[in-house]
């Protein structure tokens, strides 16, 4: 028996794990097989089977303490990747300690083990939260954690050290910010968005493509882009300056690089930084349009350090001589505010932000408009009122500050300002022409998407509630006295007497019509000085000058009352007065004066014709009867055209023959 017993010793020894495994199995069976079939008294009546059970217990004790006593010696000692190995044989060799044994009554081994398991484990996490430990350290603590089982876990510590070295060179960048106030959004960009790449290469490379810790990196990096965001708002210089509209801008050119990057790693944070960007862009944007309509609504203010180029300091420079240098100073403080805004701005700030943009510089321009046409000098003001005057610190008195005026706001519209904003329409054409081959994080929103003809249409319609303004103030300036009366009176045409009408054989117009023409002749002499070079402008204006002439009088009810009333004295010379208005297709721009003037026309016939005296002056009408129109004025179209300036109304002569009605128009010289 003895000899059977030394060789199963032998044999044990020689096969190491193997026997190691089988005693544990016998052991485990023979108990369960004695509790199951309650043999006891064999196993007391044979000592031979109870003797190699005790020996093959102490056999898997002793194994079992020397295990646990490596794995201490080498947890003292902090040696991880050997304490990692030792855990890992056992594991493989110990089917129990790997759940495949009996989990109701886990063994004191089990447990012992488990124990240290933990201590691993904990050691492992303490090293990847050491503040110095470098990325491949990290890296190897990590692996060990997988090796553990800890994968959860392991990509939990990944992302906190990485948010952690990131917070810290955050904390040592944030007090540099003021001495880098428009670029320090660059720096901090750069090092958020690095950070989340390689962290995202870290866990590839780690952890493979398993969907929870891709969806768990893009939780991470959200968190992390939101935190960007605001640190870049919070660490700005003040909005209402250019540094804060310059350190905006910047930041949405450099993140949105960084995530166009970030794209080919298979995230895609475009539309998210967009989403918290906007607000922070249109607060910036909005604060320094308010300080630009400041700047440029304080006429009495004369900065001199507001200088502009050659370039757009010319065009303003010619109205310098014939008007107050507060008028050409508002132009250019204009031009310069909105230039300087524009130099602020990136290509991605203008290609996802330009329509705003735009929209805010032509609300600009209104209010600059309106600024000018509380400038004009309007008939309906009391010149009295001292705090109207305060309200208003420049008035445009003259015809030649009142033109200069109109040539500042048409040079700011049409030349300057399409200059300073060639580059955003540049940038949005670009994006406009490329836009199918944007993908759509980096699409165009439906706010840029402008018209460069109704955002010139939005200026025209600026431009021409200026001239209108001035038309409507001249031309009523003209027509009633100061004490409130019109100088232009129905009955002179109607009974022929004073000196307002001269009847012979070369009729005149009305003396009120004489003095108008005199009064446009005046102005378009002095638009020919104020506004040179500028024919447009001049042809323009006074056309619309003469127009409002005749807007005027079709909406005079009190003129045409006393034509249309049939109880008016018509005498035989008001009866032969008629009406004609030519067109000249080269120059006349809207229809309104002649379909007026024609329905004028018709009113009056229909007048002479219901009137008692029609059917006496019939017979007295045998020859063509030349006659002075009472409305329109010959010679204002000859002088005014003569300056390559046409009103296009022609003012003249007409003739009528018999039979009664045949109209015919004769050619004007």
């Amino acid at each position: 028996m003895e000899h059977e017993l030394n060789e199963l010793r032998k044999h044990i020894s020689a096969q190491g794990i193997l026997v190691q495994d089988l005693m544990s199995g016998a052991c485990r069976d023979l108990e369960e097989w004695n509790k199951a079939n309650g043999n006891i008294q064999e196993a007391q009546d044979n000592p031979q089977n109870s003797d190699v059970e005790d020996c093959i217990l102490n056999e898997a004790e002793e194994h079992m303490t020397i295990s646990l006593e490596n794995i201490d010696v080498l947890l003292a000692e902090h040696k991880v990747e050997e304490a990692i190995e030792a855990i890992d044989a056992e594991e493989r060799s110990t089917p129990e300690l790997k759940g495949l044994g009996d989990a109701n009554e886990p063994s004191s081994f089990k447990s012992a083990f488990m124990k240290r398991k933990a201590m691993l484990e904990g050691q492992l996490v303490a090293i990847t939260e050491q503040p110095s430990m470098s990325i491949p350290e990290l890296k190897k603590a990590l692996s060990g954690l997988l090796k553990l089982g800890k994968g959860a876990l392991a990509h939990q510590l990944m992302l906190k050290s990485f948010g952690s070295r990131l917070q810290k060179s955050i904390e040592v960048f944030l007090p540099l910010c003021p001495c880098y106030p428009e670029t320090y959004s660059a720096t901090l960009s750069n090092l958020v968005f690095s950070t989340i790449s390689l962290a995202t290469r870290e866990s590839g490379s780690m952890f493979g493509d398993n969907p929870v810790y891709s969806n768990r990196i893009v939780q991470w990096a959200e968190w992390e882009i939101e935190s960007f965001v605001r640190l870049a708002k919070e660490n700005a210089p003040p909005s209402d300056t250019v540094a804060a509209l310059r350190a905006a801008s910047i930041c949405v050119q450099a993140s949105l690089n960084h995530c166009f990057l970030l794209e080919l790693q298979g995230l895609k944070f475009s539309k998210l930084l967009l989403v918290l960007l906007q607000p922070y862009i249109e607060e910036v944007l909005e604060l320094n349009f308010r300080y630009a309509r400041r700047v440029v609504l304080d006429f009495s203010g004369n900065d001199e350090s507001l200088t502009l180029s050659p370039r757009f300091a010319s065009p303003l420079s010619t109205f310098a001589a014939s008007s107050d240098s507060v008028l050409v100073d508002s132009g250019m403080r204009f031009i310069f505010i909105v230039k300087d805004i524009v130099e602020q701005l990136t290509s991605l700030v203008i290609f996802h932000f330009g329509g705003n943009i735009l929209t805010r510089i032509s609300q600009l321009f209104d209010k600059y408009v309106e600024a000018l046409i509380k400038a004009l000098h309007g008939p309906s003001e009391d010149d009295g009122l001292a705090e109207l005057k305060d309200a208003i610190p420049y008035r445009a008195e003259t015809d030649s500050q009142q033109l200069s005026l109109l040539g500042t706001a048409f040079t700011v519209a049409e030349e300057l300002l399409p200059m300073v904003v060639s580059r955003i329409w540049s940038v949005l054409s670009e994006g406009k022409e490329a836009g199918s081959g944007l993908n759509e994080n980096t699409a165009s929103p439906t706010s840029s998407l402008i018209e460069f003809k109704d955002w010139r249409r939005h200026l025209q319609h600026s431009l021409d509630k200026l001239r209108d303004h001035f038309c409507q103030q001249y031309v009523l300036n003209f027509i009633y006295s100061r004490d409130g009366k019109t100088r232009l009176d129905a009955q002179i045409y109607l009974n022929g007497k004073g000196e307002d009408l001269f009847w012979d054989s070369d009729p005149l117009p009305s003396l009120p019509f004489q003095a108008l023409f005199g009064k446009l002749q005046q102005l378009a002499t002095v638009a020919g000085d104020v506004l040179l070079g500028k024919e447009k402008i001049q042809k323009i204006l006074l056309a619309r000058l003469t127009e409002t002439v005749v807007l005027w009088l079709s909406d005079e009810q009190e003129f045409w009352g006393v034509l249309e009333d049939g109880s008016a004295p018509l005498r035989p010379l008001g009866l032969q007065q008629s009406q004609q208005v030519e067109l000249n297709p080269s120059y006349w721009k809207s229809r309104n004066p002649l379909e007026i003037n024609l329905y004028h026309v018709e009113i009056h016939i229909e007048t002479m014709i219901t009137t008692d005296l029609v059917e006496e002056q019939k017979a007295e009408v045998e020859e063509t009867v030349i006659v002075t129109d009472a409305v329109c004025l010959k010679k204002l179209h000859h002088e005014l055209d003569s300056l390559v300036v046409s009103p296009a109304i022609l003012m003249g002569w007409a003739e009528f023959e018999a039979p009664w009605g045949n109209w015919e128009r004769v050619g004007l010289v």
